[in-house]
């Protein structure tokens, strides 16, 4: 069992879901962020019975500084901290080598600290992409193929970092008990404001700004569940989690699918959610024109199943379902006043 575990990047959804399970778990919680200054109010304000069971440190994905403090104590770390741009970077690189320098950094200062349990939040962006048309299914054993240029650089970026950092464990930490949690499209309630992108897209479908249904499909895993599985795979018996890969999911749905969930289960919400389909045709000729169109033009009648039957067997891992999570994130984004009506 971990007592004190730091987590990186404590602001983001799925880091605060881990801190907050966490500290219910009784744990002491150490956690990252860019600009103290900034955020410790925040984190102060979303826990403040926490107290000394809270500790932030500032801490870089690009700089050495403040690692060895953040770390020093812990005896397990949740790595989630990793660039994730608004819109697509001109070069790969930008986006690829952050995310790897930043994994090798939080590694080499763990196991500076002597720590021996460390999650990697990976994603399925570095299972299910650069696959012939055909597959449709995937599991952890698949690995997103970099030879493939159509891969994106965030897809890259993840599957760069997880594939390093578990190159680095086994030649330079053999000691160390490493796994990686590898979740799909994101979803459940909200803290606050600051949206990742899979609950902005739900949001603007309620809003109406996606004024009618493309052609696309993603799996859809709850933030409780992908918090609960890190927590889990630091808690677990070594043999179960070492050099294990992860891949939280529990059900692959359409957007139209989503749509239809929304009117269903918050009917008072659902009146601009659009019900009409938007043709795949439409969206590939406006691509050229318009970003956010580029982005997903790839993605259009493509199905990407990531089966998260080996985290339910191994971890225990029990999925809110699907339908669940879209309820959820829906009437969140309405009592927090993010959509208002």
């Amino acid at each position: 069992m971990t007592n004190t575990i730091l987590v990186t990047g404590g602001t983001g959804y799925i880091g605060g879901e881990i801190i907050d399970q966490a500290l219910a778990a009784g744990k002491t919680v150490h956690t990252t962020v860019r600009n103290q200054a900034k955020s410790e109010p925040c984190l102060r304000e979303r826990w403040p019975d926490a107290g000394e069971r809270l500790k932030v440190f500032q801490a870089d994905l690009e700089n050495d500084e403040g690692w060895a403090d953040a770390c020093t104590g812990c005896d397990g770390v949740a790595h989630v901290a990793s660039p994730f741009p608004i819109s697509v970077p001109k070069s790969a690189d930008e986006i690829v080598e952050p995310a790897r320098a930043g994994a090798m950094r939080a590694l080499t200062f763990a196991q500076a600290a002597g720590i021996k349990r460390f999650v990697l939040t990976s994603s399925a962006a570095a299972i299910a992409y650069g696959h012939p048309p055909g597959q449709t299914v995937f599991d952890e054993k698949d690995w997103t193929d970099l030879d493939n240029p159509s891969v994106p650089p965030y897809h890259r970026s993840k599957t760069v970092a997880e594939r390093d950092a578990r190159t680095w464990v086994a030649a330079h930490a053999p000691e160390m008990s490493f796994c990686s949690v590898n979740p799909v499209a994101v979803l459940g309630p909200v803290p606050n404001d600051d949206l990742s992108t899979s609950i902005a897209l739900v949001q603007r479908l309620v809003t109406g700004e996606i004024p009618a249904i493309p052609d696309l499909g993603f799996g859809i895993v709850d933030v409780r569940d992908v918090a609960k599985a890190h927590l889990l795979a630091l808690d677990a018996p070594e043999e179960k989690v070492r050099n294990e890969r992860f891949a939280v999911s529990d059900k692959f749905l359409w957007m139209k699918d989503i749509a239809a969930i929304i009117r269903e289960r918050t009917p008072a919400y659902a009146g601009k959610v659009p019900s009409r389909k938007l043709p795949s045709i439409f969206v590939k000729l406006l691509a050229p024109l318009v970003a956010d169109l580029q982005q997903i033009k790839g993605e259009l009648g493509r199905t990407r199943d990531v089966s998260g039957k080996h985290a339910a067997e191994v971890l225990g891992l029990e999925y809110i379902s699907a339908k669940d999570s879209v309820e959820a994130t829906t009437r969140s984004l309405v009592e927090h006043g993010i959509v208002k009506f």
